[in-house]
């Protein structure tokens, strides 16, 4: 495969799915935020901060918010930016795709005016699950009419990778906040995992549940444990033709932080949650620039690459 197919393919499914968790992210906080007025300003700072856009000066009120992290076309990691970037590589991979999937992808495209003109009018609930619905549609397409080759697995990567990235980030904007069992209910919610939670850990709704749930649990795709086990999978089969006995970088980054995750006791994550969160996002980046560095290293960095850096 080539290396520019490779990329993009990678880069698709990292934007899909950034812009997926950006939306379920700011679906729990500006639902929170509508019901908790006290510490508004703050509370959305801190949300900038771990989303990793800079913060502006002035008032920033949930609207001002929406905008910088959802219809910001100038901010490279917004919904609508990723939403565009990630239909730009599918062109340039649009022999690799199916075509139900760029179908998928390039409707999503163009609706987008369309849905970004009525968050004024209806509200950005509707926006959020107009974006995790074309989200669902277009990875379910991946999984079920693309062949399972290495452009699969280079796509399938690049939403594993992201997915961490975006969980941890989800999970640290609550740490610290979520002080009852709605806010906790909420976070399941978003995720979409209330119900898989009911049938797993058969507990009630609590802080330490969840979240060993949402970082722990081997069978709910959403878990962190999950996408890195998936990524595991992909690099394992991407460089099976491999004889020289040297382990992968990005397969040993990641598994370092498996490793430490799946193996420390859970009362030291759940202790210092705040810097295991963080840890896992600067696993992500460095696995990335692994995968670029080992796989990506003969084609020119694509505008989807540069503009994910900037976003980081």
């Amino acid at each position: 495969m080539l290396s520019r197919i490779a990329e993009s393919l990678f880069w698709v499914g990292r934007y899909v799915e950034r812009a997926d968790d950006t939306a379920r992210i700011l679906d729990v906080h500006v639902h929170d935020a509508m019901a908790i007025e006290a510490g508004e300003d703050n509370r959305h700072r801190e949300l900038l901060e771990v989303m990793g856009v800079p913060t502006p000066t002035g008032d920033l009120g949930a609207h001002r918010l929406t905008h910088l992290l959802a219809l910001d076309p100038d901010n490279p990691g917004s919904i609508v930016s990723s939403l565009a970037a990630a239909r730009e590589n599918a062109r340039g991979a649009r022999e690799s795709i199916s075509a139900e999937m760029w179908e998928a992808l390039n409707a999503s495209w163009h609706a987008l005016p369309t849905r970004v003109g009525a968050v004024g009018v209806a509200g950005a609930h509707g926006f959020f699950r107009f974006v995790k619905d074309g989200a669902a549609l277009f990875s379910g397409l991946a999984d079920s009419t693309m062949s399972q080759d290495d452009g699969w697995r280079f796509l399938v990567l690049g939403r594993s990778v992201e997915r961490v990235d975006m969980m941890s980030r989800l999970l640290s904007s609550r740490v610290g906040e979520a002080t009852d069992a709605h806010d906790w209910l909420t976070l399941l919610t978003s995720c979409s995992g209330y119900e898989a939670y009911l049938r797993s850990s058969q507990r009630e709704v609590a802080p330490e549940p969840v979240v060993q749930f949402l970082l722990l649990d081997r069978l709910f795709p959403r878990s962190i444990l999950h996408a890195l086990i998936t990524a595991d999978r992909c690099l394992v089969d991407l460089d099976r033709m491999a004889h020289d006995g040297k382990l992968d970088e990005a397969r040993r980054i990641l598994a370092q932080a498996r490793t430490r995750l799946e193996y420390e006791p859970l009362a030291e994550t759940l202790a210092s949650l705040g810097v295991r969160l963080r840890g896992l996002q600067d696993a992500c980046s460095s696995a990335g620039e692994a995968i670029a560095q080992r796989w990506f290293r003969q084609s020119q960095l694509t505008a989807g690459a540069a503009e994910g850096a900037a976003a980081r």
